[in-house]
């Protein structure tokens, strides 16, 4: 265990669980009143800012498995064990994922509010967070901050590999818009994407703000390698949290933000879940809430084509992208995204060089869940993102992988592939290649939805607007609502 601030004793007025994408920036932000002390525990081990291994520091390494849980998930009937990535170290996912850095649009907050009755969560009240978080030289000042922690630069089209630059043009003559700005006034098009990524450094949420200046703070402590077994509950009231080794961390609040798995995982240990399968695992009931339930992720289908000689230049990962509507989207829903990934070495082409291009349904209704394997709290989670289940699932994943083929059919993306390898081009009818989709599904890694909210008067999720966990005060739960497309706030 590594406590990168020596004072004794478990005590604090919050604690943080977690030190990824969510729970680095709230341990920084709450212990800038020196009034307060702040506990941050983190599962995986701890770095200072200039030490971050090669793994987590090169955006050409996506889930680096020293620093991943290991979690497999079921993500089709034909793709029952399909890896499930989420980073374990301080930074969390944020230090092994893409560095995509997109809002959720306008009328995806809109949406939420409406569906749910949040208030206090539209786009207009949080941009001046995003805003105020945000380190970014380019862009309209309305939408953009200059001088936050968190650094993210738009990349331009001049930037971008030949073949993205392709992938652009191609796009562009099917008749998509351009869009030089994902997150200023608007997100239909093709262009390059967004990244926290600078000088070659994946910039993840340990390094932006858990800076030295304020892991010197006296009244923030930051112990790693520390894994949560439960969140302590006393009379209906959260008053710490449980160590897997037994150590008990006392405070008068407890921020659950140990991610998409982790955070309803620890709960359900706690006895805030189905009473039903809460009473089959030995656990007490705390309270029954369908913590687990409508886990929901972005399915992913990779298509693979060799680059053409000329055109096989391979840097910068996740540089470019089109986001668009399906045609069974609904009014004014973007459903469905194509990424141009440089991801792979040559081995996979026969040209020494390939490009994926990776479609994936971005509001997708199908929905799994997550239950735990025992009560003990090393063993992974049972995940189940049951990909696809509906038929307008799979329509609009068959749509986007032809649309993809419809782009490399272009004359001025075609120049500079050399062939598809992925799926095909044997498999041709919607059948075969609906076949291919579902046994080559993966996921985007974007699960946000096994703890949702919910409005006044509605008895479902299981946490209220605030986050607050309903059923056990003092307790509350986050993930982070500015990457990517579809997450709730």
């Amino acid at each position: 265990m590594s406590d990168s601030n020596d004072r004794p004793g478990n005590d604090a007025d919050v604690i943080v669980v977690g030190g990824g994408s969510a729970g680095a920036v709230l341990a920084a932000r709450l212990s800038e009143d020196p009034q307060r002390e702040v506990l941050l525990i983190e599962a995986g081990p701890d770095y200072p800012a200039g030490q971050f291994p090669h793994g987590l520091r090169t955006p050409h390494l996506l889930a680096d498995p020293d620093h991943d849980w290991g979690y497999t998930a079921r993500g089709t009937d034909r793709a029952p064990g399909i890896p499930a990535p989420r980073g374990r170290t301080m930074g969390g996912s944020s230090a092994v994922n893409a560095g995509v850095a997109i809002r959720a649009r306008s009328a995806d907050f809109a949406a939420w509010a409406d569906r749910y009755g949040i208030k206090g969560w539209s786009y207009e009240d949080v941009l001046p967070t995003f805003r105020r978080m945000e380190n970014t030289p380019a862009g309209d000042d309305a939408y953009h901050g200059r001088s936050g922690p968190f650094p993210v630069r738009q990349w331009s089209y001049e930037q971008l590999t030949s073949p993205l630059r392709a992938f652009v043009d191609g796009s562009a003559d099917r008749g998509f818009r351009r869009v030089e700005d994902f997150n200023g006034a608007e997100q239909e098009g093709v262009g390059g994407y967004p990244v926290n990524i600078v000088g070659g450094v994946r910039q993840n949420t340990a390094l932006a703000y858990l800076t030295p200046p304020v892991r010197r703070r006296p009244n923030l402590r930051v112990l790693s390698e520390v894994t949560a077994d439960t969140v302590l509950i006393e009379d209906g009231t959260a008053r710490g949290v449980v160590s897997a080794s037994g150590t008990v961390y006392r405070a008068a609040e407890v921020i659950l933000a140990a991610g998409s798995y982790g955070s309803p995982a620890i709960l359900l240990r706690s006895g805030v879940g189905p009473a039903k399968d809460l009473r089959a695992r030995g656990i007490d009931v705390v309270a029954d809430l369908p913590v687990g339930r409508r886990l929901q992720d972005h399915p992913f289908f990779h298509s693979l084509f060799a680059l053409a000689p000329g055109h096989q230049t391979m840097t910068d990962a996740f540089s470019a992208g089109l986001w668009c509507a399906s045609a069974e989207a609904q009014a004014g829903e973007l459903d469905l995204g194509i990424v141009a990934v440089h991801l792979l070495d040559g081995s996979f082409s026969p040209t020494g060089a390939a490009l994926l291009l990776a479609t994936a349904v971005t509001r997708p209704e199908s929905r799994g869940s997550l239950r735990l394997a025992g009560r003990d709290p090393y063993p992974a989670p049972v995940i189940d993102d049951n990909y696809l289940a509906t038929a307008r699932d799979r329509h609009r994943m068959l749509e986007g992988v032809k649309l993809v083929r419809s782009l490399v059919g272009t004359p001025r993306f075609a120049r500079v592939l050399a062939g598809e390898l992925v799926p095909g081009d044997a498999v041709r009818g919607d059948e075969e290649l609906l076949d291919t989709i579902e046994t080559g599904i993966s996921t985007y890694g974007h699960p946000p939805r096994p703890c949702p909210w919910e409005g006044p008067g509605t008895n479902g999720p299981w946490s209220t607007s605030r986050a607050r966990s309903r059923g056990s005060s003092g307790c509350a739960s986050w993930t982070p609502p500015s990457c990517r497309r579809s997450r709730p706030p």
